[in-house]
C-alpha cells in the first residue's frame, strides 16, 4: 500500500503518555481544565494544527459549469430549503478536511475524515454563535480532531461533539446530507452548485490513502474490533446510534426498518481505493430518510468508528 508521506510519519508518531503541557504552546486559548475523554487517547495525526488547511471562504460554480469531475467521483451534497444545491467533491475534502460555509444565512461546517471515512455537515453555530472550524492536526480512535477559532476548543468530528475546552460535553447539530456521485448530484440538480478547485497545490483527483478501504487494519486505532465479525474497514449507515451494512443493504437493496428507510444504488467511486479517485471501486450510493420520504442525518464510517464511538450501538443485521 502506498502512503501518503505525512501519513506515513504518523505510523510512528506519539506513543507517550499525553500531557497538556505539551500542547500549550500551540493552543494558548485553549482550556485543558475540561475535558470529556482521556488525554491518553488523543494522539498527533503527523500534519500540525493547520497542516492540512480548512477552506474559510469557498467558491463555487454552477453544475453544468463544472469540467474536473467525473461522473462516478463521489461528492457530498447538501441542499438548503429556497438556495441551490450544492455539492462538495470529495477530491477537494479529501486534502482539507473540513469547509466552512453559509448557505441561506446558516453557517455549515462540511467535514470529511479519511481515516474513518466520515463524511458529515454540522450547523456550525454553538449556542446560537458562528463558529467556524479548523484541523487540529490530532486524532482520536484515528478520526479528526476538529477545533473551533473562537475558543480553541477540540471537536471529534465523527459525532460532532466538544471534547476538550470551552465547549466539552456541547454537540453541534448534524445536517441531512450525503455522499453521492457527481453524475447524481447533476442529474438531479441541473442548477445546483459545485465548489470550485481551491487555490492550493495539492493534487486534486488524487487519493493518497491508496487501497486503504482495503486494508486489514486501520491507521492508528488502538481500539476493539467491531462485534459479529464485522471486517473494522467494512462500510456501515450509522443512524443516530444504530449501523446498517453495507453488506446486507447492497443484498436487499432497500431496507425498513426502526422508522428509517435506506436504499442503494450503484454507480459511486470508493475514493479510498485507487490512485485516482474517478477509478475506484463501485461502492455504490445510499440514500437515508424517514417514512414519510425526508432525508436523514446520517453518516457512512467504517465499522471500527462506529463501533469506538457508539460502543452500545445497535448493529441491525436483519432478522
Amino acid at each position: 500500500m502506498r502512503l501518503f508521506p505525512a501519513l506515513a510519519l504518523t505510523l510512528f508518531a506519539g506513543t507517550a503518555a499525553a500531557d497538556p503541557a505539551q500542547w500549550a504552546r500551540d493552543w494558548p486559548m485553549t482550556d485543558f481544565t475540561r475535558t470529556t475523554v482521556d488525554f491518553d487517547e488523543i494522539i498527533p495525526g503527523g500534519p500540525p494544527k493547520d497542516g492540512i488547511p480548512a477552506i474559510w471562504e469557498p467558491a463555487f460554480l454552477p453544475a453544468a459549469e463544472e469540467t474536473r469531475l467525473h461522473d462516478r467521483e463521489p461528492v457530498l451534497a447538501y441542499e438548503h430549503d429556497g438556495e441551490a444545491a450544492r455539492a462538495y467533491p470529495v477530491r477537494y475534502l479529501m486534502w482539507h478536511e473540513i469547509v466552512n460555509d453559509v448557505v441561506g444565512g446558516l453557517p455549515v461546517a462540511v467535514t470529511y475524515c479519511p481515516l474513518c471515512n466520515s463524511a458529515m455537515v454540522f450547523d456550525a453555530r454553538v449556542d446560537g454563535t458562528p463558529h467556524s472550524f479548523g484541523v487540529s492536526g490530532l486524532l482520536r480512535h484515528s478520526d479528526m480532531i476538529m477545533y473551533d477559532r473562537e475558543t480553541e476548543s477540540w471537536w471529534q468530528q465523527a459525532v460532532g461533539e466538544g471534547v476538550v475546552g470551552q465547549h466539552a460535553g456541547t454537540r453541534l447539530t448534524p445536517l441531512p446530507a450525503w455522499m453521492e456521485s457527481w453524475a447524481e448530484f447533476r442529474a438531479r440538480n441541473p442548477d445546483g452548485l459545485v465548489m470550485d478547485q481551491p487555490d492550493w497545490r495539492r493534487a486534486y483527483g488524487q487519493n493518497p490513502y491508496v487501497g486503504y478501504d482495503s486494508a486489514p487494519r486501520p491507521f492508528l486505532y488502538r481500539g476493539e474490533n467491531p462485534p459479529h465479525g464485522i471486517n473494522p474497514l467494512a462500510r456501515v449507515v450509522r443512524v443516530e446510534d444504530r449501523a446498517w451494512t453495507f453488506a446486507r443493504l447492497r443484498a436487499e437493496g432497500e431496507i425498513r426498518e426502526a422508522g428509517v428507510v435506506l436504499s442503494w444504488t450503484p454507480g459511486q467511486a470508493s475514493a479510498l481505493d485507487s490512485p485516482a479517485i474517478a477509478e475506484g471501486r463501485d461502492v455504490g450510493t445510499v440514500r437515508v430518510r424517514d417514512e414519510a420520504g425526508r432525508d436523514l442525518p446520517h453518516d457512512i464510517p467504517f465499522a471500527f468508528a462506529f463501533h469506538a464511538f457508539h460502543p452500545e450501538g445497535t448493529w441491525m443485521l436483519g432478522p
